[in-house]
């Protein structure tokens, strides 16, 4: 048994992540698109890694629990990368909230009951997150304090500043959060970030 990486969104940011972090692990990529995964996984294995693919759709809690259920058979998670998706030009307003703010409140939730103690984990922001105002200290509590079946419907106002459709982006780089597991109700924390 390895140590295991799971690796959401089979695009290239995701995968430079685990180039760099995951040699000597067993890395579980999932994406939606099949076939994305599937050229990721070759394109490792093919360097040397030990990399299978998994369909996985960031939306849907069956399938996030499904990725990690699928990484667990080989070890311990101990590293997560969700570089997984969509921005204004890609999709609705709906499928960004239901993907980026849905989805990923999920995978941290999920990942922390699965993650090995210690485990580490990153979240990758498109540049879209720059163009969202900075929150409010009251709608910043009333989205780490929503359930995560109400996240998208969140009153944050911040949110649809977010997800409306631009031709141009003037921002720097994307930007990376680090992840710890921490319940915003009881202040107990897993994990480090």
């Amino acid at each position: 048994m390895k140590d295991v990486m799971v690796l959401t969104g089979a695009g290239q940011i995701g995968m430079a992540i685990a180039r760099r972090m995951g040699y000597g692990m067993k890395i579980v990529v999932g994406d939606k698109k099949q076939e994305n995964a599937q050229a990721v996984a070759k394109t490792m294995n093919d360097a040397g890694f030990d990399v299978i693919p998994v369909k996985m759709d960031l939306s849907s809690r069956a399938s996030i629990q499904n990725i990690i259920a699928t990484a667990q058979k080989y070890g311990d998670i101990t590293m997560m990368v969700n570089a997984a998706g969509v921005s204004p030009s890609q999709a609705p307003i709906e499928a960004i909230l239901k993907v980026d703010l849905y989805g990923t409140a999920v995978l941290l939730e999920e990942m922390g009951k699965g993650i090995a103690p210690g485990g580490v984990g990153v979240t990758i922001s498109s540049q879209s997150g720059h163009r969202m105002k900075q929150l409010t200290p009251e709608e910043d509590e009333q989205l780490a304090c929503t359930p995560t079946e109400n996240c998208s419907n969140c009153p944050c106002s911040s949110l649809k500043i977010f997800v409306t459709p631009c031709t141009h982006i003037n921002s720097p780089s994307d930007a990376t959060k680090s992840v710890s597991w921490r319940n915003p109700l009881s202040g107990a924390k897993r994990g480090r970030g």
